[in-house]
C-alpha cells in the first residue's frame, strides 16, 4: 500500500502500513516496540527531607515531584522520564527510608527498598549540612552489600564553605560524596554526567513498553480506596495504603493486564477541596490530580458507598465532565454496605447523580477484590462511546426525524430552524448545529438525550454546540 504523504503525522516506533491504511508497530520478541529501547532506572533514596524530590525535579528539568519543606511529603515510588546527553533513562523518586519505621512510615520505607532492589543505579542523597546520621549509616550498610552501582550525593552544599563539611561523608563507605545543591542546580550537571557514565548499557530488567495502553485515572476523595484498588489490580503493593487520609501525594501509574488487555492505571492524590483554596503540598498534589484527569482517557471516580454522597464527590464528577473524559463511577467498600444503606444509596443516586445518568456504574470492594473485574466492561463501553464518530449523512437523517417530531420552541416570535449538523470531533463526541436562531438550553438537553438514545454514548459526555447563521443584509 502507498504510504500517506502527510509529513506531520506522528508514527510511534518502527512499523509498516497495513492494507487497511493503519500504522502497525513492529514488536521485538519481548513485546517492546522496535525503535523504543527500554530505559535504565535510577532510584533516588535517602532519609526524609534531604531533598530527593527537589533533585528529581532538577534532573528531569521540570517541577513534577511535589516539594515542601516538611518531612515525608513523598510516600510512593514515582517514575519520571529523563534524558541527558542524548541518553534517555527513568528516574524514580521515593519516600524517606527509615530502618525502624512503623505504621505508615514502614510502608513508605518498603517502597524505597523495592526501588533499591529493582534499579540499575542508586543515588543515595544525604544532607551535607547535617552530616551522616544513624539512618544514613544504616542505608549505607545495606548498599555496601548490593551489586547495584551506588552514587553518594551530598545535597544542600550551597557554598564553598560547606564543601569541607561534606568531606566527612566519606565515612559512610559507599564512595566519594558528589557535592550538589538541588535547589540552586550547583553541581547537578556534573552529577548527570556521572550518572550516564555509570548506567549500564542495557537495563537489568527490560521494561516492556506496549505502545499505547489506554490511560485510566483513579480519582476521589481522600481515603476512599484508590491506592487499595490499584494494589488489588496489580497484585503488588504498588501504592502506599494506610488509614490516614491523604496518604497518596504524587500520581502513581502502573501497567495492569486485565481482560486480555494492558491498561495504564494512575492513582492520584485525594481531592479534599477546591484547588484554589488548597495550600502547600496539598495545592501541588491537587494540580497533579487535575493534570492526571486531563491526560487520562477514562476516569474512574471512586465513591465510598458506606457513606452518604458528599458535595465533594459531586464536585469531582463535575470536574471530570468539564474536562470531557469518559467516566466510570465505582462505589467502593461495598463489603461494608448493609441492606438499609443500599436502599438509602439508591435514593441518593436518583437525587444527587441526576446529571450523570450516562456514566457507567459498578459496585466493588477494593479490600476484598469483590467485582473489580466488572471495571473492564465498564471502561471498554465508556471508551467505545468516547471514540464514536457518527457520519454526517446518518446524523442529518436523525436530525430531520427528531426536529419534525419535536420542533424547537419559538423564540422572539420566530421558529428557529436547524439547517445542518456535523460531528466536529470525538473524545468526547462534540456536535455542531447550524441554525437560524438561538436554541434554548432545555431543547439542547433534549437533543443530547435523543442523541444518546439513538447512538449510545454510554459512559461518555456529549457536547452540543450551536452556530447561528448571520442574517444577510438587504441591498
Amino acid at each position: 500500500m502507498t504510504e500517506p504523504t502527510d509529513n506531520t503525522l506522528f508514527l510511534p516506533g518502527d512499523g509498516h502500513w497495513t492494507d487497511e491504511g493503519d500504522w502497525e508497530v513492529d514488536l521485538l520478541d519481548d513485546g517492546t516496540p522496535m525503535g523504543e529501547e527500554p530505559r535504565a532506572v535510577v532510584a533516588v533514596v535517602g532519609r526524609p527531607n534531604v531533598g530527593k524530590s527537589t533533585l528529581v525535579n532538577r534532573i528531569i528539568g521540570r517541577r513534577e515531584a511535589v516539594v515542601e519543606d516538611v518531612p515525608g511529603v513523598t510516600r510512593d515510588r514515582i517514575s519520571y522520564d529523563a534524558e541527558w546527553g542524548g541518553r534517555p533513562f527513568s528516574v524514580q523518586d521515593t519516600g524517606g527510608w527509615e530502618p525502624t519505621a512503623k505504621g505508615l512510615h514502614q510502608s513508605v520505607s518498603r517502597q524505597a527498598e523495592h526501588a533499591m532492589r529493582t534499579a540499575d543505579l542508586i543515588l543515595v542523597v544525604v544532607d551535607a549540612t547535617v552530616g551522616a546520621t544513624a539512618t544514613d549509616e544504616a542505608v549505607s550498610r545495606i548498599l555496601r552489600r548490593s551489586k547495584t552501582p551506588v552514587i553518594l550525593v551530598a545535597n544542600k552544599v550551597d557554598s564553598n564553605k560547606l564543601e569541607s563539611d561534606a568531606a566527612a561523608l566519606w565515612s559512610l563507605g559507599i564512595g566519594e560524596p558528589r557535592l550538589i545543591s538541588a535547589t540552586h542546580g550547583r553541581g547537578v550537571a556534573d552529577l548527570l554526567d556521572l550518572i550516564i557514565e555509570t548506567l549500564p548499557t542495557k537495563p537489568r530488567d527490560d521494561i516492556q513498553r506496549t505502545g499505547g495502553p489506554r490511560r485510566i485515572a483513579l480519582v476521589g476523595k481522600p481515603n476512599v480506596g484508590k491506592s487499595s484498588l490499584l494494589n488489588k489490580l496489580t497484585g503488588d503493593e504498588r501504592s502506599v495504603v494506610h488509614d490516614v487520609a491523604g496518604t497518596t501525594v504524587d500520581p502513581v501509574d502502573s501497567l495492569v493486564a486485565l481482560g486480555g488487555k494492558t491498561w495504564r492505571f494512575v492513582d492520584t492524590a485525594g481531592l479534599r477541596k477546591r484547588v484554589i483554596t488548597a495550600s502547600g503540598a496539598e495545592y501541588y498534589a491537587s494540580l497533579r490530580t487535575r493534570g492526571a484527569i486531563e491526560s487520562a482517557e477514562v476516569v474512574v471516580v471512586l465513591i465510598d458507598a458506606s457513606q452518604p454522597i458528599s458535595e465533594q464527590d459531586l464536585r469531582i464528577l463535575t470536574m471530570v465532565e468539564e474536562t470531557g473524559r469518559a467516566l466510570v463511577i465505582a462505589f467502593n467498600k461495598w463489603d461494608l454496605v448493609e441492606e438499609e444503606r443500599r436502599l438509602q444509596l439508591e435514593k441518593e443516586i436518583d437525587r444527587d447523580l441526576i446529571r450523570f445518568p450516562w456514566a457507567q456504574r459498578v459496585n466493588i470492594s477494593a479490600h476484598t477484590g469483590r467485582a473489580v473485574q466488572k471495571l473492564v466492561p465498564a471502561m471498554e463501553t465508556a471508551l467505545e462511546s468516547w471514540d464514536t464518530r457518527v457520519s454526517t449523512g446518518r446524523l442529518n437523517n436523525w436530525l430531520r426525524e427528531t426536529t419534525s417530531a419535536t420542533p424547537p420552541p419559538m423564540r422572539g416570535g420566530r421558529l428557529p430552524r436547524i439547517l445542518y449538523a456535523t460531528q466536529a470531533t470525538n473524545r468526547p463526541p462534540t456536535f455542531v448545529l447550524f441554525t437560524t436562531g438561538f436554541l434554548e438550553a432545555g431543547y439542547r438537553r433534549f437533543l443530547e438525550r435523543k442523541l444518546r438514545e439513538s447512538f449510545g454514548f454510554e459512559g461518555s459526555p456529549v457536547r452540543v454546540n450551536i452556530r447561528v447563521r448571520e442574517k444577510r443584509s438587504r441591498k
